[in-house]
């Protein structure tokens, strides 16, 4: 196989071509090693690659394919991460200045599955500044820009991780999502997100922002990638204490659950309020496409979440605020304008607000899942609800204007974060100016599983997913 086509293969696919010998590890390092190369002055998706340690590992890798010692499902297939998850004795800088000289003390538990299960790291990825900004700006390493178009942002938290992923530069990244990090790159860049449920994978060694919010996951190619990833990552874990311990299901086998019969929620508040027809045109187009599938589209009314994107607010910004108030007061001058406005006002929320807003999570989630998964499986609604932005005007700082364009940003995913619930981002098309979005999908907790069969079927019916960017 050339480079070329070595690169358009999905991390499965490139999992399956090399145990069968028609690619070797070596081979697919060297291809991603080259594009990465190549994209990087233009989107600036990577902090570091270790092309010798990579190749290094790959020729391991292969030495082992030929005396018959398979790693894993992913053995031999390149990866890189957001730069957040922290590996022994190596920097991981999280997008910041403070924590570009500190090695971590230990490996993240998800890097040390993803190794266990023979994928092979070769860069770490450009994000936002500790994981704070949902549009991807990082004013120490540089913004990074969209694969689609460099003008474009990402999106954030795990800006990185989208663009290096849609840009064929990099077959699956770890990114995390707090108030949207995972589905909204997923959506801007036109790859696939999964948010599994609050506690489903480990977080123990990945960089905290708010520890009532955060989750780990993958952005991907295809879903049938997604599944395999979280197949990978999910499960307790001693490390982690919310971690949940119940068994995992087999995600790569529920891609062949039918989707015939399935209720497909679309929400009549709330998530179309104000949305761009464009955007709009697209989401129905894509309610057409599981129509056909066999799936029941129906009209269904979720609670006003207004209040449970508020509260997401207060939680988030509080303990953000706590984890960084040390360093807001002994170097204040080493975070950007912007992270360092909105870490100043989480240590300006009174203790009974948190409070608070914590209490409302069990009755939200109760509310939410009468309303709509008694009328339905899935929920589908839009990631974003208007076209995106350039780089230039989501370009806010710590200005009066930025917590408005950041709310806008996080509207329609900070709810779904502060539920718990999980939540699917899966390229349905491009807009007129030629950038892609996403559907969100919403299950039940731990139905992880309905959503990959849902969206497996979407892109078998689809190929969005095969399409990449000109550059």
């Amino acid at each position: 196989m050339t480079h070329a086509e070595v690169l358009a293969l999905s991390a499965t696919a490139l999992a399956a071509q090399i145990r069968s010998g028609r690619v070797r590890c070596v081979q697919a390092m060297e291809a991603v090693l080259a594009r990465a190369n190549e994209i990087q002055q233009r989107l600036n998706g990577f902090i570091r690659i270790e092309a010798e340690r990579a190749l290094g590992a790959a020729h391991a890798a292969d030495r082992d394919a030929a005396a018959g010692r398979w790693r894993g499902p992913l053995h031999g297939v390149p990866m890189a991460h957001k730069d957040m998850y922290y590996r022994a004795g190596e920097v991981s800088t999280c997008g910041s200045k403070i924590l570009r000289e500190r090695p971590a003390p230990r490996t993240a538990n998800a890097l040390a599955r993803l190794d266990a299960a023979g994928a092979i790291q070769f860069a770490t990825l450009n994000m936002s500044e500790f994981a704070f900004n949902p549009t991807g700006h990082n004013w120490h390493f540089g913004h990074c820009r969209n694969a689609w178009h460099p003008d474009y942002i990402t999106g954030g938290s795990s800006s990185g991780s989208g663009t290096t992923v849609a840009a064929r530069a990099n077959f699956a990244a770890l990114g995390s999502d707090t108030g949207g990090s995972i589905r909204l790159p997923a959506s801007f860049c036109g790859t696939v997100g999964i948010m599994a449920t609050y506690g489903r994978v480990s977080r123990a060694g990945a960089m905290p922002l708010s520890h009532s919010l955060d989750r780990v996951g993958p952005l991907t190619r295809t879903v049938e990638d997604a599944a395999q990833l979280l197949a990978v990552l999910a499960g307790a874990d001693p490390d982690d204490p919310t971690c949940e311990t119940r068994a995992v299901p087999d995600y790569v086998a529920a891609l062949r659950q039918p989707v015939k019969g399935l209720r497909v929620g679309r929400p009549t508040r709330y998530f179309y309020d104000g949305a761009d027809a464009r955007v709009v045109a697209c989401m129905e187009a894509s309610l057409d496409v599981l129509r056909n599938l066999g799936a029941t589209v129906l009209d269904v009314e979720p609670p006003d979440l207004s209040a449970a994107g508020a509260a997401w607010s207060v939680v988030a910004a509080s303990e953000a605020a706590a984890l960084h108030a040390k360093w807001l007061r002994t170097r204040p001058q080493d975070y950007s304008e912007q992270i360092r406005t909105r870490l100043a006002q989480g240590l300006a929320i009174p203790a009974h607000a948190y409070v608070d807003a914590r209490r409302t999570r069990g009755p939200a989630v109760r509310a939410f899942c009468e309303a709509v998964f008694s009328k339905c499986d899935v929920l589908h609604a839009p990631v974003v609800g208007f076209a995106t932005p350039t780089i230039a005007e989501s370009e806010v700082g710590g200005s009066p204007e930025m917590m408005a364009v950041l709310g806008r940003v996080t509207r329609l995913t900070r709810p779904i974060s502060f539920l718990g619930l999980p939540a699917l981002a899966v390229p349905v098309g491009f807009l007129p100016n030629g950038l892609p979005l996403a559907m969100q999908l919403v299950g039940r907790p731990f139905d992880e599983s309905t959503l990959f069969a849902l969206g497996h079927a979407y892109q078998g019916a689809t190929d969005w997913q095969l399409r990449g960017p000109a550059g």
